[in-house]
């Protein structure tokens, strides 16, 4: 018995052995990762989703299984910026409808990293405006795929300062003191009071200004700068929009999306339909 019992724990510490190796080289190669597989009438785009964002891979995840995407549109494309899909308003809308509005009853919250950035292929959540969303939280449902463009060291500055304005902006009209210009937003909004809603901007922009030439600028690190000189991408999205994803395989793809006519709205004049999205195996 006894040499039965030695034996069986012999085989159990191997087996843990096994399991911890084979885990250990998943880590390292990355397969860990959840990968998906959007079809598109473009060509197909493999994704994998960071395990570093739970909270937007969890819920992409989810809608994917529930085939929430089949059918519907890349309904906003800008060349040299990205495409974006996920209204399912986009199903049936016809041409020359706004869209960008449609999505669940939910929002997620932010879930910015600094080393998850928008290089072209980064796959983004979409999201309302700072003064209708002062935490930043993401669409339900909408997300966009970046194309973007390539970017010199001193173009890399201007977009450094752009983000450090953009930050400061969220920062201001976030305050309790100015909760009230939030509040008076809303209402001039919905009673489409153009004029009234400027004066609320203007109000927030000057106290911008005031205090933008003592705000520290934001600092690109070498990876993003390495990728923003190189494969190009969105600089001034970064730490305003929350990352959870990249292409890995089909940015050729969404070069050609890209490419395509649009109106005024930025609606493709020809549809251009998602017609799956999977989990790849």
């Amino acid at each position: 018995m006894k040499y039965k019992n030695n034996c069986a724990l012999l085989a159990l510490l191997l087996g843990v052995m096994i399991v911890f190796s084979s885990l250990k080289s998943i880590k390292d190669d990355g397969s860990g990762d959840i990968k998906v597989m959007i079809v598109t009438d473009y060509g197909v785009i493999k994704i994998k989703l960071y395990n570093q964002t739970p909270l937007h891979r969890d819920n992409f995840v989810k809608l994917v299984k529930a085939h929430y995407y089949d059918s519907l549109l890349f309904h906003r494309v800008i060349q040299n910026f990205m495409i974006q899909g996920g209204d399912p308003d986009s199903k049936r809308a016809p041409y020359g409808v706004e869209l960008g509005n449609g999505g669940p009853a939910y929002t997620i919250p932010a879930e910015f990293n600094p080393h998850l950035f928008h290089k072209k292929g980064a796959l983004a959540a979409a999201r309302d405006s700072d003064f209708d969303n002062p935490a930043q939280a993401s669409s339900g449902s909408q997300f966009y795929i970046v194309q973007g463009r390539v970017f010199t060291d001193s173009l890399l500055k201007v977009q450094a300062k752009r983000i450090t304005k953009m930050k400061l902006f969220n920062q201001i009209i976030n305050r309790p003191e100015n909760k009230q210009y939030l509040e008076q937003y809303k209402t001039f909004t919905k009673a489409l009071k153009l004029d009234s809603i400027k004066y609320v901007y203007d109000i927030i922009d000057k106290k911008v200004a005031a205090e933008l030439p003592n705000t520290p600028e934001y600092v690109f690190s070498p990876e993003q700068v390495e990728a923003y000189t190189t494969i190009g991408g969105t600089p001034h999205l970064d730490g305003s929009y929350t990352v959870f994803g990249e292409v890995y395989e089909g940015l050729e793809v969404i070069d050609k999306i890209a490419a395509e006519e649009v109106d005024k709205l930025a609606r493709p004049q020809t549809d251009i339909r998602i017609r799956s999205v999977s989990i790849i195996p």
